[in-house]
């Protein structure tokens, strides 16, 4: 009987162990909205406390860049909104190639801590329940783990939370998936680090336009600037392009076996 009870006490515990680090990420997730913290993820703010934060830089460089290093992981590892903010973010305090190096390493670490836990808590389980057709596209995916991560990770039609999850449930291995996050991320990160090298203008000229706007006593004079407006047509056909170079060996190993 005590060994009954010892092996039911053993699996529960195995099973919160299991368990813990996804329940965290989602209390993180919904205290972030909860707590009212997506309002410091926004243009707005970013702009409202420009001064701020350029002095805090300045001033205390290698804590800022700790912080945002920190951050950054948090975010990715809870699925948080405003990567793209992040980034660009990361440009415009420090620097696109810093900015660039920080998210590029912040951004797979915090990636990796995501795939682990959703490999180790419901990958797993997910595979025994899901039957053959799971484990053949499975097998499809890990033949060729790294062209596919490629193209996932430089395709921007993908979410990238969704793109740091879906491994997880295919049985791709951890060193594949680190290196294809790290180089599939290089391109997109250093574009928007080097777009946030211009952002102080955008963010000067934005409030230029609301003193004005106060001045002449008009109403809803607020910042009004899409993030997204900086991604051009060219900077996505580029991005489709590489996610179809990363495909090349995919095809010429299906056309070596054909």
């Amino acid at each position: 009987m005590n060994e009954m009870t010892n092996g039911s006490q053993s699996t529960n515990n195995n099973r919160v162990r299991r368990f813990l680090p996804l329940i965290i990420i989602c209390l993180l997730f919904v205290s972030f909205f909860l707590l009212g913290f997506d309002k410091y993820l926004s243009f707005s703010y970013v702009s409202e406390n420009r001064d701020k934060l350029l002095a805090m830089v300045n001033d205390h460089y290698v804590l800022a860049l700790f912080l945002y290093f920190c951050f950054y992981i948090i975010a990715v590892a809870a699925s948080l909104p405003g990567g793209l903010l992040l980034t660009i973010s990361g440009g415009f305090l420090f620097g696109w190639i810093v900015g660039g190096l920080v998210t590029v390493v912040a951004a797979t670490l915090g990636a990796t801590v995501l795939f682990v836990i959703a490999a180790t808590s419901v990958g797993e389980a997910l595979r025994q329940k899901a039957g053959p057709w799971l484990a053949k596209l499975e097998a499809g995916f890990q033949e060729n783990a790294l062209s596919y991560l490629l193209f996932l990770r430089l395709v921007p039609a993908f979410p990238f939370w969704l793109v740091n999850i879906a491994p997880a449930f295919l049985g791709v291995r951890l060193r594949t998936y680190m290196l294809g996050t790290f180089l599939g991320i290089i391109p997109g990160t250093f574009v928007f680090a080097y777009l946030g090298t211009g952002l102080d203008s955008i963010i000067v000229e934005q409030q230029n336009r609301v003193e004005k706007c106060s001045a002449l006593g008009q109403g809803n004079c607020q910042v009004n600037f899409e993030l997204g407006s900086l991604i051009t047509q060219e900077i996505i056909f580029a991005f489709i392009a590489l996610g179809i170079i990363s495909l090349i060996p995919v095809v010429l190993k299906k056309l070596r076996k054909s």
